[in-house]
């Protein structure tokens, strides 16, 4: 029964709260600081910290940066960086999103 009264509370806590944050926050100036055929994994990591998840797509090495607030009333806070490498750890290609107002 404890267990089920922590989780009620915690259900309420978010409820009330109004919004919950997945990622971690990065710096979006330094996106256009970013180089196709260029800029190396240790300066990005200089740029924007470790990324928050890190993945493989068709072979190709891929880095994400991301933040994600949402609210249960009002408009979505997000903003996501994904950079893919090449086989020398050199940016190949990358996206950057975020909402907007």
């Amino acid at each position: 029964m404890n267990d089920i009264y922590k989780l009620l509370v915690i259900a309420t806590l978010i409820l009330f709260s109004g919004c919950a944050r997945v990622g971690h926050d990065f710096d979006a100036q330094n996106v256009n600081m970013i180089m196709i055929g260029k800029t190396s994994q240790s300066e990005i990591v200089q740029m924007f910290g470790k990324p928050w998840r890190k993945g493989i797509e068709n072979g190709v090495t891929m880095w994400t940066y991301g933040r994600y607030t949402y609210r249960v009333v009002g408009q979505a806070d997000t903003k996501d960086l994904v950079i893919k490498f090449n086989d020398k750890n050199i940016v190949k290609s990358y996206t950057f999103n975020e909402t907007v107002d």
